[in-house]
């Protein structure tokens, strides 16, 4: 990725190709990092409801706290995903700037990008195993809800708090994979370059 001009006063300009991917990584990276960062905010605000909720309520559903935990996991993973979305806006500027002694090699703006891949999956398998655990909570209290009898057991009704766990859990899966397709998209374009 060192592929610069120079003209006769001295200056160092980018090539287009080299501008291209530039700004391909910048804008993408702004992109995801706003998108990602909203999807953090939502989930956190639903765990957050959710883990007050519970300490509210007289009786806490059994299982949920699994579903809480790898929730969290999953946003700790977020974070550091969105973190890494600023740093792909970094890596476009650096890329753009007419020092070329401040270029990141292609390899090192391959491996940041692997980097974040890994770190979307690895959020991606912490948010799935969240939503497995709520999931198998909620389908658990669904089945033993005898039709047309009133529920008189508290712990077998599902609560709407029951339910931000989950809607945590599915907002963090959206994130991170938004997060993947995003890097996997900026790999291909790396490599075409």
């Amino acid at each position: 990725m060192q592929a610069e001009s120079q003209t006769e006063t001295g200056l160092v300009h980018t090539t287009p190709k080299l501008h291209d991917i530039a700004k391909t990584i910048r804008t993408t990276g702004r992109i995801a990092f706003w998108v990602q960062l909203t999807l953090a905010v939502v989930t956190a605000l639903a765990l957050l409801f959710a883990a007050t909720g519970r300490d509210f309520a007289d009786r806490q559903t059994s299982g949920l706290g699994v579903g809480i935990f790898w929730a969290i996991a999953g946003l700790l993973a977020l974070f550091f995903s969105v973190y890494w979305d600023y740093r792909y806006s970094r890596i476009g500027k650096l890329l753009d700037n007419p020092n070329p002694t401040l270029h990141p090699s292609k390899a090192d703006t391959t491996r940041a990008i692997r980097l974040g891949i890994l770190a979307s999956l690895i959020g991606i398998l912490l948010t799935l195993l969240g939503a497995g655990a709520t999931l198998a909570v909620l389908t658990a209290k669904v089945v033993s809800q005898p039709p047309g009898v009133a529920i008189i057991d508290p712990n077998k009704i599902i609560r709407a708090l029951d339910v931000f766990v989950m809607v945590a859990n599915i907002n963090g899966i959206a994130a991170h994979f938004i997060g993947a397709v995003s890097s996997m998209w900026l790999l291909e374009k790396v490599h075409q370059h």
